[in-house]
């Protein structure tokens, strides 16, 4: 027999209250808090309310989300502008804050991490055909989200 996890219903002070912890343990978007305070059974002019509150009080701010996750993702997970605008754009993200959180990428960085990236791919490739290595090693770079013709001259200048 499976057990259904009772669901606590929140008054709109109790969720403000969770939702700010919610918020404050890592950057979230508007769509997030709105899917959790739905969860506690509010209704929909409430969490309207409290998302607006919330977001007065910065405890959202989705131009600091797309900041922070742009920096995480290009920093840690070495993606291409590609992935990281898509991941953006997925999560509801306005054009204006996509535009200021992929400021935060440095070109120089950006140009290394491509380049880090092809070494070690390059490294452990067992390809010996020269056309379907080069092959593998594009599909690789443009799957993790860089440009076509970066990727294209990245590899040409390790093959010289």
């Amino acid at each position: 027999m499976e057990r259904q996890k009772k669901q606590k219903n929140y008054t709109p002070k109790e969720a403000l209250i969770k939702a700010a912890v919610y918020c404050a343990y890592q950057d979230r978007t508007q769509q997030e808090v709105r899917d959790k305070l739905y969860s506690y059974g509010l209704e929909p002019d409430d969490v309207e309310e409290l998302i607006i509150r919330l977001s007065q009080e910065k405890m959202i701010d989705e131009e600091r989300y797309a900041q922070s996750y742009v920096r995480g993702k290009y920093g840690l997970k070495k993606w291409g502008r590609r992935k990281i605008l898509q991941g953006l754009k997925s999560k509801g993200i306005s054009d204006y804050c996509i535009k200021q959180g992929m400021k935060e990428i440095d070109p120089e960085v950006y140009e290394q991490n491509l380049l880090h990236l092809l070494e070690k791919k390059n490294a452990t490739e067992k390809e010996k055909n020269p056309f379907a290595r080069r092959q593998k090693l594009t599909y690789f770079l443009v799957s993790k989200g860089y440009e076509n013709d970066l990727v294209q001259d990245a590899i040409k200048e390790l093959e010289n």
